[in-house]
């Protein structure tokens, strides 16, 4: 099986070099040269080949590239501001009332009084606040507008999804106390 294998490694090496020696020997031989010499256009054409002069380009030097910030966002600044504008600019303490939500205050009793009416309300600690109209409250600039019989009105400020700032009315309304006990 040795000399099997031998003999058909030994035969693709002469058929490859066969080939090879097929391929780079033939070629087309030049034309005989005629008696007299050089054939007549060969003489014509004796002139120098003129060689073109390369001229060298003379290459702008460029400044380094500076990159100039002006005119384009901060690409580590994140596009929604996380924290209100208005409380940035914020310069008197909060009041206590302003560091409910309204959703955490209850509208207790409305004082009716000859300069306006009285509203208190009562924080889930049981502490009581008077407020009356124009009285800041909450969390989102709310002052108070209105205090009516049964409600007290609450205007808020909010700012939208592009940044205007809205209004927002809210109602705290009065809890009746029913016969029988405390709603």
């Amino acid at each position: 099986m040795f000399q099997e294998r031998n003999r058909f490694n030994v035969a693709c090496l002469v058929i490859g070099l066969a080939f090879m020696v097929v391929s780079c020997g033939g070629g087309t031989e030049p034309p005989p040269l005629a008696k007299g010499g050089a054939p007549k256009e060969a003489a014509k054409k004796v002139e120098p080949v003129k060689v073109e002069e390369k001229k060298e380009v003379v290459k702008k030097e460029e400044p380094d590239y500076q990159y100039n910030p002006g005119g384009k966002p901060d690409p580590f600044k994140p596009f929604i501001q996380l924290s209100p504008v208005r409380e940035l600019t914020r310069t008197t303490p909060l009041t206590p009332l302003q560091k409910y939500d309204l959703s955490q205050l209850k509208l207790v009793a409305i004082i009716s009084t000859p300069d306006g009416n009285i509203a208190l309300v009562e924080d889930s600690a049981g502490r009581g606040y008077f407020i009356k109209r124009g009285t800041e409250i909450g969390k989102n600039d709310g002052k108070v507008t209105k205090i009516l019989k049964d409600r007290v009105i609450i205007e808020e400020l909010y700012p939208d999804v592009w940044g205007q700032t809205k209004k927002n009315e809210v109602l705290l309304f009065l809890h009746k106390i029913e016969e029988g006990g405390e709603s």
